[in-house]
């Protein structure tokens, strides 16, 4: 079995620029590679609003990416939220989410969350809304929001990923014959990711049509 490491902040505006070109991936990868979801941790809990200098950055990458990529965002959050640089929470929800099978679910509400809705996901009450929306036990996943378990499998992830030297997001990698390979992540070409993959796996003699 190959593993497709994907390195990903639920609250990274580039990771959510990928996400459309991540699934038309997805759609076409052989059924022996297995993707995991590495939550890199972009930003430590931080109850501090967001500097108004990191405000006018963060918000100018999106204008930046929509320009860029194409992928809208929906500007009202710098209006309705009061912004602060902290993922962290984010990231655990998504592993919360994952005891009870909804990682993808979550990372895709957390994000749509953010950018579409103007709701923070750095708050714990966007987070269970979330859940409750995707129909997750609230109980058990606000325990396991703040759980040691939790709290040591998101260690782990940010240990490896910066064993494997991946500091960026998002960012990709594959495991194949106990190697680790670095995938070069391209916007909007899923089929040039799918022919890096083949080059090291050599399993796919013609490439599928996108």
């Amino acid at each position: 079995m190959n593993h497709l490491y994907y390195i990903y902040d639920p609250m990274c505006s580039w990771c959510y620029a990928f996400s459309d070109t991540f699934e038309k991936l997805k759609e076409k990868l052989d059924s022996n590679i297995k993707i995991e979801y590495i939550p890199g941790g972009l930003a430590p809990h931080s109850n501090e609003p967001m500097p108004q200098e990191m405000r006018k950055k963060i918000e100018s990458i999106w204008y930046e990416i929509e320009r860029v990529i194409g992928t809208k965002f929906n500007h009202d959050f710098w209006e309705k939220c009061t912004p602060r640089r902290s993922t962290y929470l984010a990231c655990q929800a998504t592993l919360a989410a994952k005891v009870q099978g909804y990682e993808e679910q979550m990372i895709k509400a957390i994000q749509n969350a953010y950018y579409q809705r103007a709701l923070n996901p750095s708050d714990e009450d966007t987070l269970v809304l979330l859940a409750d929306e995707l129909g997750l036990d609230i109980e058990v996943f606000k325990k396991d929001l703040y759980s040691e378990k939790i709290i040591k499998e998101f260690e782990d992830k940010m240990d490896f990923r910066r064993k494997i030297h991946l500091n960026s997001f998002p960012s990709l990698a594959l495991e194949h014959d106990g190697q680790i390979n670095i995938i070069s992540v391209r916007f909007n070409e899923p089929e040039k990711i799918l022919e890096q993959i083949d080059s090291l796996t050599k399993r796919w003699k013609s490439f599928p049509s996108f």
